[in-house]
């Protein structure tokens, strides 16, 4: 289950209608019921909060959201998506992250779903993170 609070508009979470589980892209938010409106294709669907899951963040994840991967040579990987940068420790290891947009860096000790991801990103360039290209 994901926080409501946690979610905003654009974030891609895994939403769970009796068991038929699909991707999609939160396109709503409804603070008095505490529904998020999740469009898996078709068209929108409200849900409660307890029938959505987050997404892990992988590298077909990122590859999917138009990151250039680049291995360095202390075996950390970094990611990059215009000005915004991204460290992990190594392939297929995303359980701490280095992230950093121009002037501004975060550390993040733990594993984050991707929806928490394209929310640092858009608090950090203000775009929000999705399979366009940003430059």
């Amino acid at each position: 289950m994901i926080k409501f609070q946690d979610l905003k508009v654009g974030d891609y979470v895994i939403a769970d209608n009796d068991g038929d589980k699909k991707r999609g892209e939160v396109t709503d938010l409804n603070h008095d019921e505490k529904q998020v409106c999740v469009d898996t294709g078709a068209q929108g669907f409200w849900y409660e909060t307890d029938q959505l899951g987050a997404i892990d963040i992988t590298d077909d994840e990122l590859v999917a959201l138009k990151f250039h991967k680049e291995v360095k040579e202390d075996g950390t990987l970094k990611y990059s998506k215009g000005a915004f940068r991204m460290l992990t420790p190594k392939e297929g290891d995303f359980s701490r992250l280095e992230i950093w947009y121009r002037d501004e860096q975060r550390h993040i000790h733990a594993p984050i779903a991707l929806h928490q991801l394209q929310n640092h990103f858009y608090e950090m360039t203000k775009v929000h993170l999705n399979g366009e290209y940003f430059d």
